[in-house]
Formats: structure tokens, C-alpha cells, sequence
């Protein structure tokens, strides 16, 4: 498969902050863009809760947070006086999406409760932040964004590489041609958990892979597109002790091309060695690890700015992790830029994950 701009762009894809993008998404536009965005979060039980309302509490000069919903009275008094949440109102669910103004909710629910949530939130006229994975079930996913699509608002996925600069990087040689003819994709996504850990992940019929590898299957899809078959070979390491898919593999088939995705939860020190690697005819993108990201990059000849040979390219600072989906919603929420991903780019991210894990995806 060769991928150039045009194809990269009909694959549904990112781009960076910095690099130029025909949108083929959906414009949003909502009142003068000197004004705050109201935003609340539902639910705070997701693993990436915290670190979202942290990022949009920093962000205040964008951002006016309204308040936060946890039913859960323990789960509250247990971080109501947190950093994270310190001052941050609490209230129901009613309260929050009849909050005169509110624009946008950030859904951080527990995994099996994230499209629930979303289709309460879309169905009252939000748009809203997603977090991964974008649950079990794909048809109901799609009538969100369907819905959300209809009433002009956005679903930002909460896939955690896309404004990685890395990543970003990566995105852009495959999409501008400077490695050719893109064959291969490989990436890893593991770490170590603990037993609590392993009994809330095995509530979840695809495992590692549904909970952990649907990060870097956004970025997959984001170079090759949506795959013509993808096989998945998920195994359980301790069978006697629960019912954990903890050491995944999928293979992810081209016309041209394939991909292979790893993802376990049962590697020592996991996150030194996760890693994404573009390689094509005329150059390759190898991230290790991938975060802080280091990133080196070899070419057959000189690209934008980027000289022949292979060395590691120097980053920008990686600031916080969730700072680019949040600083990226708000343009979009006041129109000044259309979102870079589109519904049909995270319905096939979606379709991809849940083949990965072995899951239905009817």
C-alpha cells in the first residue's frame, strides 16, 4: 500500500497541530470565541478521569468547569479534597446537563457504563469528550455519532497518542510520502497490573487488548486505514487464577500491507518497552517508548527539514498528556477548525478493537 497525502486522508486520519490537513470532518460552531466553555465531567471512575479534569482545570483561560458527577459516596469522599477535585462542585446528573450553557461533557464512567452516559449526554445537546474504549457493543456507538453528527456537535474520542508529537511525526511521513510504500506497522502497548487490577479487567471479554491496544489501533488505523481482516490471538497465562485475556496478539491484513498490535498486562516494566514502527520502502518512524516519546527516523533522502539517514529527531515538550485533545475541542467547539477525525475514522477504530479482542462487532 503506498500512502500518500490523498490516500492518508481518505483513511479517515489525524494530523498534527502544526502540519496542514484538509478537514474531511464536520464543523462545529458555538457563539464568540472569546467566552469560556462551560464543561462538567461524568463519572470519575475511568482510569483517565483524573488526568482529565486536571488538564481542563489548567486550561482555565478555555475552560469554565461546572461541576462533576459520582454517585458513588465512597469513590467521593475518597477524592473530594484531591488536588484533582478540590473546589470542583459536586451534583447530579440532572443537575449537570440542565446547567444553563453547559457546551460540552467529558464521560470518564466506568468502561461498561461509557456509551450509556454518552447517549444521555448527546441526547441532551452536548458535545463530548469519550474515553476508550468506546464499549462492547459497535451499533450502538454508531447511532451516537449518528446523533451527535445529526444535531452538529462532536464526539472526541479519548485515544491518548493522537496529539502525541511522535505520533504526530509518524502521521505526517506516511501521510506526505516521505517513507513510500508503507508495508508494515508494529506496536506494542503492555505493562504489569496487580490482582485488583486483573479482577476489573477481566470483567471485559477482550481483555488487554479491548482495555489497553485500543490506544495504538487508533494510531494503526490512522496510517493504514481501515483493515480488510484482522485475526486476533489472545491468551489467558493464568487460567486457574481468572478469566483475563492478559497476553494479546491481532494481526491486522492489507491489501498491501499488514499490522501486528501486542498488548499485554503482564510484562515487567511494560511501559519502557511500548513502541510504534512505521516502516516503508523509503524510510521508517521507530517510537521507543512512547512516552516521554523518543522517536527515530530514517531516510532514503531528505524530507521537509529532515536530512537522509537515520538519527533521532529532537520533540517538542510532550507537556501534559491530554493537553492537545483539549486545547484541539476547544477550537473545534468555537469553530475555528473542523475535527480531524472523523465519524467514519472512529467507527473503523472501533470495528478494528473489537475484532482484536475477539469480540462481535453486530
Amino acid at each position: 500500500m503506498t500512502i500518500n497525502r490523498r490516500t492518508f486522508i481518505r483513511n479517515a486520519t489525524t494530523a498534527s497541530a502544526a502540519a496542514t490537513l484538509v478537514a474531511t470532518s464536520y464543523h462545529v460552531a458555538e457563539g464568540a470565541a472569546s467566552s469560556k466553555i462551560k464543561i462538567g465531567q461524568l463519572g470519575t471512575k475511568h482510569a483517565h478521569a483524573g488526568g482529565k479534569m486536571g488538564t481542563v482545570k489548567k486550561f482555565s483561560e478555555l475552560y469554565d468547569v461546572v461541576g462533576v458527577v459520582e454517585r458513588d459516596d465512597v469513590r467521593w469522599r475518597a477524592m473530594a479534597d484531591s488536588p484533582t477535585y478540590r473546589g470542583v462542585k459536586r451534583m447530579s446528573e440532572e443537575e449537570l446537563l440542565n446547567v444553563p450553557g453547559l457546551q460540552v461533557v467529558a464521560v470518564e464512567t466506568e468502561v461498561r457504563k461509557l456509551l450509556d452516559t454518552a447517549e444521555k449526554c448527546v441526547a441532551a445537546g452536548m458535545h463530548i469528550h469519550l474515553d476508550k474504549p468506546a464499549g462492547e457493543s459497535l451499533p450502538r456507538f454508531k447511532k451516537i455519532l449518528d446523533d451527535a453528527t445529526r444535531q452538529g456537535k462532536v464526539v472526541q474520542m479519548g485515544y491518548m497518542y493522537r496529539y502525541n508529537p511522535a505520533f504526530q511525526l509518524a502521521f505526517r511521513a506516511a501521510r506526505e510520502g516521505w517513507l513510500g510504500h508503507v508495508f508494515e506497522v508494529h506496536t506494542v502497548m503492555s505493562k504489569k497490573v496487580g490482582a485488583d487490577s486483573r479482577r476489573r479487567l477481566a470483567e471485559y471479554a477482550g481483555g488487554s487488548m479491548f482495555e489497553l491496544g485500543c490506544h495504538v489501533i487508533d494510531a494503526v488505523v490512522t496510517v493504514l486505514g481501515k483493515p480488510t481482516k484482522v485475526t486476533a490471538f489472545n491468551r489467558k497465562t493464568f487460567p486457574d487464577q481468572d478469566s483475563l485475556l492478559d497476553n494479546c496478539l491481532a494481526v491486522f491484513d492489507y491489501p498491501q500491507a499488514t499490522a501486528t498490535v501486542r498488548s499485554s498486562v503482564i510484562e515487567h516494566d511494560g511501559g519502557r518497552r511500548r513502541q510504534f514502527v512505521v516502516c516503508g520502502d523509503r524510510g521508517s518512524v521507530d517510537i521507543k517508548p512512547l512516552e516521554p516519546p523518543q522517536v527515530t527516523m530514517a531516510l532514503d533522502s531528505a524530507r521537509g527539514d529532515y536530512q537522509s539517514g537515520a538519527r533521532e529527531i529532537p520533540l517538542k515538550p510532550l507537556g501534559g498528556r491530554y493537553d492537545g485533545d483539549f486545547l484541539d475541542l476547544a477550537k473545534i467547539i468555537r469553530g475555528e477548525k473542523s475535527s480531524d477525525f472523523t465519524p467514519k475514522h472512529d467507527i473503523a477504530v472501533q470495528e478494528a478493537i473489537l475484532l482484536a479482542s475477539g469480540l462481535p462487532t453486530t
